[in-house]
Order: C-alpha cells, then sequence, then structure tokens
C-alpha cells in the first residue's frame, strides 16, 4: 500500500449522556476511543462517524471538534515492512444516538467508561494526552505534535500550540 505524504485521520470522544465514554480495545494498541484513517472522498465527520459504528457497533452525532493532533514520525506499519507518513488527525467530542455495543475486525472488546476512570484504561501516551485535552477542554481547539518512536510508545514533543 502506498501512503500519501501526509494521512488524515479523525477520532471520536463518544458520550452517552450518562457521564460514561466509549472506549475500545485495538487488538495492537489497547484501550483507545475510536477513530481511524478518512477514506478517499470522505470528509471528517462522516469518517469519524463510520469509524466508531465499525468499531463499537455504536451510531453517533458529532457536537464539536476539541484538538487537532500532528505525528511528525515516519515509523513502520503494522505489517513492519511499510513506511507511515506525517498523520494529522482531528478529535471530536460525540455523542451516542443508537446502535449496540459490538466488536469488529480491528477491535477485541468495547464498552462504557466512566469519564473519570479512562485515564486507569489508556496506557499509549499519545492517546492519553489527547483524552486530556477532552477533559481539560475550555472552549479552544488545542494544537498538539508528537512523535511515534515505536508502535508502544511515543515522545510527546509538544504539548500545545493554540
Amino acid at each position: 500500500m502506498a501512503f500519501p505524504t501526509h494521512i488524515v485521520s479523525s477520532g471520536g470522544i463518544v458520550e452517552d449522556g450518562n457521564g460514561n465514554i466509549l472506549l475500545v480495545k485495538a487488538h495492537d494498541d489497547g484501550w483507545v476511543y475510536p477513530g481511524g484513517i478518512t477514506e478517499v472522498g470522505e470528509n471528517l465527520i462522516d469518517g469519524v462517524i463510520r469509524e466508531i459504528k465499525e468499531e463499537s457497533g455504536i451510531d453517533a452525532e458529532v457536537s464539536h471538534l476539541i484538538s487537532v493532533v500532528s505525528n511528525t514520525a515516519i515509523h513502520k506499519w503494522y505489517d513492519g515492512v511499510t513506511d507511515v507518513p506525517t498523520k494529522v488527525m482531528f478529535d471530536f467530542v460525540c455523542k451516542a444516538v443508537g446502535g449496540e455495543l459490538a466488536t469488529s475486525d480491528e477491535t477485541s472488546e468495547c464498552r462504557w467508561v466512566p469519564k473519570g476512570n479512562v485515564l486507569e484504561w489508556i496506557t499509549l501516551p499519545a492517546i492519553r494526552m489527547r483524552f486530556e485535552a477532552y477533559l481539560n477542554f475550555n472552549g479552544s481547539v488545542n494544537y498538539f505534535e508528537y512523535v511515534t518512536g515505536t508502535m508502544s510508545e511515543c515522545d510527546v514533543k509538544l504539548q500545545k500550540r493554540v
């Protein structure tokens, strides 16, 4: 697979209206909130709604943008061979509007976790940083940059720029 110069993706922090956040367990990355690469011809909103449904079975609608994140490292894809270029990610707060929890080809588990306990589940530093931006959101969109060292660790280079 040949990648473009930048990969564009979107993530959705899904609220259930009862103080819980949707988390999915990715096969290779542990617990995360749903999201992924935007497909050709797809806008960010449709992409995050699709990713949430695909990874968890939950139907969602987008509320607002909270962060723009750049991963400026070139690292290896899951195949260990293909170079992954700079990735630009847009994180949205979303509201659950239907569906039922279900796993997928990309996830082994999914669950609702109380908002105050989410950081106990998320172990990847970049995902933790992005979720903390949600917890600390003050109405201004955040910009973060980090550099992936390996698929299991990252070095957060710049905490905030906006």
